[in-house]
């Protein structure tokens, strides 16, 4: 792939985007066909060089070893870097993952929804599972297949496609008046003994039918997934120190439960105990067990592309229809009290699981105690608490069907060129859990033998339980292991929590294109259009899934989130474009689109480019634009989320004073998120110029400064809630936070206490201080922490600002040889800057050079064509950046200090990492042949102590050397 470069500029800066694609010797005879290119929507007039574009061509795609679009995304520079895109590393089960199966691609690190994807110039549904609540384009429901070449314009284009281009476009141009067939199977793994096999089978054929020209085309993949157990440097845990008090299989006794305060580890414990911070020795969990880094993917798909002249006036129609299955995995879920609390209670007979000996020893270290509350039968029991979750990973099977179908005509009208079409285009997913979820009423009515076989509640008499139909089952004991009939009662109390969305677009557009006005010898160009756009989403879960407030916002099920929302939203546009030639040298790009929402009202982005030739071989170029997106349909439409939020108490002093005894770590609670009325749109100002220079029709270079200013970002902030909540009592809720308002939920008990005041939390002007020196007397926790409950309840805001300034620098040149051609070319991204507003606070903090955002970005490629045979090397590079210590806890940074990981100043770098793609291939007179080999020397991820799995799964992967072989049949 190269960046849109001149072969000779008077040809047309971008002639050479594509290297593969050439100009025929008979093009003096024939004329040239028109297009419209990525950027305008004047047709046949070039307007790249006034902007950065990168095309990946035909040939890059068959070079890049790619089996899906996401694969082949993630290798340009401009979607690299910062926490934007996404693969399936990050699918999961919980509300917190990625939805399973589904990819994104981001440019310049601004998230998803700020990236607009387009094929052929026209929109494509979103997913209807977002990412957390930002919607995206899942790329790997666009067949590969189809692909003729990929155009990326990063850089603002509200424009000329629509407001929500903020940080650029993405085009998927596909393959139109193919002739002939073609058939291409591809296999790829890794070279460890695992497997991680990739399938790949894909065919196109075209022909003329019924006077027309038509393209068929299908494919079909198929993945393995791939575990952190396959590789012995993510089979065991960065850091010891990063264990779970809550194992599997063999609990724990909370520590509330025992006579020393301190917690007992379970005397079966499957491997060797870990002694914590406060000295105790524990059965620990580490999340690396259950780990999956790229989850299992099944994909298929079909469709054509139909062109037919009738008359003067042109048809054309595409369409096609993707089918992804995934399967996606999250650790086991935790388990805990009824209400949600940790520690639940557990009849003391469990302890029967045990030799005497063994129970006798435990009884001797522990409190027997009456449950707090009757069981939900009614009963009094007495027992202990116990920490654990559940052997299984929560495990979700996730099905999406997406079609879009485009249908166009155009033609020529007194010398314009005109079009007029209407899209059809629709996503719909299907979720259902399949292993690892668990009801909370359930389960609990097994650990006090209340479940009957029909997995109905028995009923209490005050003497005897009764079930009104079924048999009553045995009391369920979680610390017994190995009996089958043990097990058959904790399996009666799994769910299969559902969920489906469905996301829809429908949209006509018109436009006409052509010569306006003379001036001097050239023409003022100009396009003219409309479009009317009307989007839907929804997204429902189970009902067994979703937190309601007549149930205090319990969710039936452990440790399970889900969102439902549902939105519509119908828009309008116009826009107007002009080319003017204002000399032979001088041109400029002046464009306009007014966008009416009928949710978030109207708004009007221009944009200003030009283009001067000071000489043949050198041209300087710029743009201005504005951009406006209007929350994602998600995030207008979202009703109720059930998810996690993190805050940082790195981030805010007075909330890790009050919230973290002072450390620096992060903690992700419980949340239920709301949607927001008043969220105001989000706004971008961006500005670009640079530079494309080619000395000689074998040597380009291209420059380009870029900048966007991006205001008003929606998002959530639970840092921002927690510093709000220390003036605002409104915030600020004793137990469960009351229907209609919003804020921190506390331990009920927290009430109970008072600052020198004598005002409780709840009241206004509390000290928040002096209520948690109140509450350590009062309750001796073992952390010096304000008591959080469950089920804060916060909204999605305008969370602040962000700059993002940046170089990209493309260089390639080719040397020909009597045998042959050598190329060399460079790609490379240089950020300087990337502030946002730290969480809960007004302050900008610099992200370059910090945790998962890269300064440098770049690919070097040497390739060698002789004759038939062809072979390069990329090299990928990622720059250096600091690990995320801040976002660790105190007893990590121990073990990172005592390891001598972190400097003086208590840091540390994550290493850069380079890895090198190989690639070789035939081109016989019908057949070609292709290796692709990924990380030639299989390097190792950077270590990376702030992601539990040891290393970043954004910007780095831990699959190793790879290889790609693919056999291509010509008809």
């Amino acid at each position: 792939m190269t960046l849109f470069k001149p072969n000779t500029i008077a040809l047309a800066l971008a002639s050479l985007c594509c290297t593969n694609l050439t100009f025929a010797a008979e093009q003096d005879t024939q004329q040239v066909e028109k297009i419209t290119v990525t950027g305008s929507q004047i047709k046949g007039v070039d307007l790249e060089g006034m902007q950065p574009m990168v095309v990946i061509s035909s040939q890059d795609i068959k070079d890049s070893g790619a089996s899906t679009i996401s694969e082949l995304m993630s290798q340009i520079t401009q979607t690299r870097g910062g926490e934007g895109s996404f693969t399936t590393s990050e699918s999961g089960a919980t509300s917190t993952s990625t939805p399973a199966g589904q990819a994104a691609a981001s440019l310049r690190g601004l998230g998803p929804s700020s990236t607009l994807t387009l094929i052929n110039g026209r929109r494509v549904a979103a997913s209807s599972f977002a990412s957390g609540t930002q919607n995206f384009v899942d790329v790997n429901s666009i067949p590969l297949a189809a692909i003729e070449r990929i155009e990326v314009l990063a850089t603002g284009a509200s424009a000329i496609y629509g407001a929500d281009a903020v940080a650029g476009v993405i085009n998927y141009i596909l393959k139109t008046d193919y002739q002939g067939a073609e058939v291409n199977l591809s296999y790829g793994n890794s070279f460890a003994g695992s497997d991680e096999g990739r399938y790949n089978l894909n065919a196109v054929w075209g022909t003329e039918l019924l006077g027309g020209r038509l393209t068929l085309f299908g494919d079909y993949y198929d993945r393995n997934s791939f575990d952190a157990q396959d590789r012995d440097f993510t089979r065991n845990p960065a850091l010891a120190s990063n264990y779970s008090y809550l194992p599997k299989n063999t609990p724990n006794i909370y520590y509330y439960s025992a006579v020393s305060g301190d917690e007992i580890g379970a005397p079966n414990c499957a491997t060797e105990l870990v002694t914590t911070e406060y000295g105790e020795q524990i059965c620990a969990y580490y999340s690396n067990q259950d780990d999956e880094l790229i989850s299992e993917l099944e994909s298929a798909s079909t469709g054509f592309i139909f062109t037919k002249d009738i008359g003067e006036i042109t048809w054309n129609t595409d369409f096609f229809y993707s089918r992804t299955k995934s399967v996606a995995v999250s650790s086991p879920a935790p388990i805990n009290d009824i209400d949600d609390g940790e520690g639940p209670w557990v009849d003391e007979s469990a302890l029967d699981a045990f030799d005497e000996q063994t129970r006798n020893d435990l009884l001797d270290q522990m409190y027997i105690d009456p449950f707090p509350e009757l069981t939900q039968a009614g009963q009094q029991l007495y027992g202990f608490r116990f920490d654990a979750r559940f052997a299984s990973p929560r495990t979700v099977e996730v099905e999406t069907n997406a079609f879009r179908l485009v249908s166009s005509l155009e033609g020529q009208i007194k010398g314009w060129d005109w079009q007029s079409g209407i899209t059809l285009s629709q996503s719909k997913s299907e979720q259902q859990a399949i292993a690892g979820i668990y009801n909370r009423y359930k389960y609990h009515a097994a650990l006090a033998g209340e479940l009957c076989s029909d997995g109905t509640i028995a009923s209490f008499d005050g003497n005897d339980l009764s079930c009104a139909s079924g048999d009553l089952v045995a009391m369920y004991n979680p610390f017994l292991t190995g009996d089958s009939s043990n097990d058959s009662v904790l399996a009666m109390t799994q769910e299969q929590p559902t969920r489906d969305g469905k996301s829809t677009v429908y949209a006509w557009d018109a436009s006409i294109s052509g010569k306006l006005f003379e001036l001097g010898d050239n023409y003022v160009m100009a396009a003219f259009g409309a479009e009317i756009r009307k989007e839907e989403i929804t997204d429902v879960p189970s009902e067994n899934s979703r937190a309601r407030a007549e149930d205090e916002y319990l969710v039936d099920v452990f440790g399970f989130g889900s969102s439902l929302s549902e939105a519509k939203r119908q828009q309008f546009a116009a826009f107007a474009e002009f080319h003017i030639p204002l000399t032979d040298r001088l041109e400029m790009q002046v464009a306009g689109r007014y966008d009416n929402y009928d949710d978030f009202g109207d708004t009007f982005n221009p944009k200003i480019g030009f283009s001067y030739r000071p000489v043949d071989s050198l041209v300087l170029r710029g743009s201005w634009s504005t951009s406006f997106r209007a929350p994602s349909l998600t995030q207008a439409g979202v009703k109720l989320r059930t998810t996690t939020a993190t805050y940082d108490c790195g981030a805010n002093q007075a909330v890790a004073d009050l919230y973290c005894s002072g450390e620096s770590f992060e903690s992700s609670p419980n949340v239920l998120e709301l949607g927001n009325k008043n969220l105001r749109a989000e706004e971008s100002e961006s500005l670009s110029f640079g530079l494309a220079f080619s000395p000689t029709q074998d040597t380009n270079l291209t420059l380009d400064y870029w900048q966007f200013e991006h205001d008003d970002l929606v998002d959530t902030d639970m840092t921002a809630v927690l510093d709000a909540a220390i003036t605002d009592h409104t915030l600020r809720h004793c137990g469960i936070v009351p229907e209609g308002q919003m804020g921190i939920s506390y331990d009920e008990d927290l009430c109970l206490v008072t600052d020198n005041s004598g005002l409780t939390i709840e009241q206004a002007g509390a000290n928040l201080t002096e209520i948690l020196d109140a509450w350590v007397d009062f309750d001796n926790p073992r952390d010096a922490e304000l008591p959080l409950y469950r089920d804060h309840i916060i909204q999605l805001q305008n969370t602040g600002k962000q700059t993002v300034r940046g170089i990209d620098l493309a260089m390639s040149h080719d040397f020909e040889f009597e045998l042959g051609r050598l190329s060399l070319s460079l790609d490379a991204t240089h950020y300087l800057e990337f502030e946002r507003n730290k969480p809960g606070s007004d302050e900008v903090e610099e992200l370059i050079g910090t945790w998962r955002y890269p300064q440098n970005i770049a690919n070097f490629r040497v390739g060698w064509v002789q004759q038939d045979f062809y072979a390069s090397l990329t090299a990928q590079y990622t720059d250096s950046y600091a690990d995320d210590i801040s976002g660790l806890r105190g007893r990590n940074i121990d073990e990172l200090e005592d390891l001598g990981e972190l400097d003086a100043n208590g840091e540390r770098d994550v290493d850069s990492w380079t890895t090198v793609r190989a690639n070789l291939g035939y081109d016989f007179d019908n057949m070609n042949i292709n290796l692709t080999i990924n990380n030639l020397f299989n390097e190792k991820p950077p270590v990376a102590y702030g992601s539990r799995r040891g290393f970043d799964s954004i910007n780095h992967n831990a699959l190793g050397a790879n290889y790609k072989v693919s056999f291509s049949y010509f008809f």
